[in-house]
C-alpha cells in the first residue's frame, strides 16, 4: 500500500491508540498528549440517529471549569463541521453548490438537536478547494457576495430558525470594489443578520497551494465580534502558521478564535495537533481548528512547481477537527475520513482564570515588541545581533 493511500484510509490517531495501548497506558499517553482529560457529553438520540441516517461523525466533549463565587457560568455549546465536497468537481457549478448546502443544512439542524450555539464549517466549504490547479475558469464562478450571497442567505436562514450564530466561510466577489475576489469569513448572528466579515490575512505560496492566483490578502485587520454567546474570531487555514495572527485576535478580546482551514496530509499533518492549541494557551482563548475531508480529483492535470510528475489531486484531506482549551487541554479529534460534526460545551470564564493563573497578558511585554517591530520593517534596520571579536 502506498503512503497516499493509507493516508486516506487511517481513520484517526486516538483510534489507533485505543487499539494498541492498554487502558492505563492510554490514560497516560492522553494526559501528555491532550492534558487535562475531558468528559464526553451526552447527545439526544435523535441527534445521534441523524448522524447515523445521513452517514457522519457525532461526538461531544465537554471542559471541566472551576466554579466561581462572584460569576456565573458562561456556557457556550461550539459546533465544528468537516465534510466532503458531494458531487465530482466535475459536475455542473450550481448542482455541486447546491448538494454542498443541502448537506450543511442537514448537519446543521443535527448541531441545532445538541444545543449548538456557535458552528463553524471549514474553509470556503462551498466549492472544492480548486486554488492547486490554477485554472481560473470555471472555479472564479463560486466567488459570491458576503452580504447577500446564496450561501449567506442560506445560513441566515439557519441561524434565526436554531437561534445559532453561524461562521461561514465562502470565497467573496466584492462588486462594490470592481469585483475583487477575497476568501472571506462571513459572521451570521442569530437572530439571522449579518454581523460583519473577516477576510483571511496569509496567503500561502507553497506546492500546490499557490492561492494567490484567485484572491488577496485580506483588508479587514484582526476583528473580533461581539456575540450573545461571547466574543468570536475567525484565523483562516494559512493565518495558524503566523503567532502574531492568532495574537492580535487575543489582543482584541477573543475568547473563541475558529481556524477553518483546507490542508493535507503530506503537506501539514504534524503540525495539525500542535499551532491551534499552542495558539489556544499563549493567548488564553479556546481554539477551534477545522479541516475538510476527502481526496478532491479535477479534470485537468496540474503541477507544483518541484519537478515532481503532474497529478490531478494534491492529497488527502486528513479532518482531524478538534477543540483547544486555554489550559493546554483539547479534545480527540473527528474522523481523519469521515464528515463529522464535533459539539464542545465551554465556560467562557475558563479564560479569565487561565489568565489569572499563568499570567501570560501581564508579562507579554507589547510594548517592547512594537518598539522592535517597528524597527525591524525599516529598509536600514540593523539585526541586533552581538559578534565575536575575538
Amino acid at each position: 500500500m502506498n503512503w497516499y493511500k493509507m493516508a486516506a484510509e487511517f481513520t484517526s490517531l486516538e483510534s489507533c491508540l485505543e487499539k494498541h495501548l492498554p487502558p492505563k497506558e492510554l490514560e497516560e499517553v492522553k494526559r501528555i498528549l491532550y492534558g487535562k482529560p475531558v468528559s464526553k457529553l451526552e447527545l439526544p438520540e435523535a441527534a445521534l440517529k441523524l448522524a447515523e441516517e445521513g452517514n457522519f461523525e457525532l461526538a461531544g466533549y465537554k471542559f471541566e471549569v472551576k466554579e466561581e463565587q462572584l460569576r456565573r457560568p458562561r456556557i457556550v455549546r461550539i459546533g465544528a463541521v468537516q465534510n466532503k465536497i458531494v458531487l465530482p468537481t466535475s459536475a455542473p457549478l450550481a448542482n455541486q453548490l447546491s448538494a454542498l448546502h443541502a448537506r450543511i443544512k442537514e448537519i446543521t439542524e443535527t448541531a441545532a438537536l445538541c444545543g449548538v450555539n456557535v458552528i463553524c464549517f471549514q474553509e470556503c466549504w462551498t466549492m472544492p478547494f480548486a486554488f492547486c490547479t490554477r485554472e481560473k475558469h470555471p472555479w472564479t464562478e463560486f466567488a459570491e457576495s458576503a452580504e447577500d450571497g446564496p450561501t449567506v442567505k442560506l445560513c441566515q436562514e439557519l441561524a434565526k430558525q436554531h437561534n445559532m450564530v453561524i461562521v461561514s466561510s465562502i470565497l467573496e466577489r466584492d462588486g462594490v470594489h470592481q469585483d475583487k475576489i477575497y476568501n472571506t469569513t462571513v459572521i451570521i448572528s442569530n437572530n439571522g443578520s449579518v454581523l460583519g466579515k473577516t477576510r483571511k490575512n496569509h496567503i500561502p505560496r507553497i506546492g500546490d497551494f499557490n492561492e494567490s492566483t484567485y484572491y488577496m490578502e485580506g483588508d479587514t485587520g484582526h476583528p473580533v465580534f461581539q456575540t450573545q454567546f461571547g466574543r468570536i474570531a475567525v484565523n483562516i487555514c494559512y493565518g495558524r502558521h503566523h503567532p502574531l495572527n492568532w495574537l492580535m485576535y487575543g489582543v482584541n478580546g477573543a475568547e473563541i478564535c475558529f481556524n477553518p482551514s483546507a490542508t493535507v496530509g503530506a503537506l501539514s499533518e504534524p503540525m495539525w495537533p500542535i499551532e491551534a492549541r499552542c495558539a489556544s494557551i499563549a493567548n488564553t482563548y479556546f481554539t477551534v481548528a477545522i479541516n475538510r475531508i476527502g481526496t478532491e480529483v479535477f479534470e485537468n492535470e496540474f503541477t507544483s512547481g518541484d519537478g515532481k510528475p503532474a497529478h490531478k489531486d494534491f492529497g488527502h484531506f486528513y479532518g482531524s477537527s478538534y477543540v483547544a482549551a486555554p489550559d493546554g487541554s483539547r479534545t480527540p479529534g473527528l474522523s481523519r475520513v469521515n464528515d463529522g460534526l464535533l459539539v464542545t460545551e465551554v465556560d467562557l470564564n475558563l479564560c479569565r482564570q487561565v489568565k489569572d493563573k499563568w499570567c501570560f497578558q501581564m508579562t507579554s511585554r507589547l510594548d517592547m515588541y512594537a518598539k522592535s517591530l517597528t524597527e525591524a520593517i525599516k529598509p536600514d534596520y540593523k539585526q541586533q545581533i552581538i559578534h565575536d571579536e575575538a
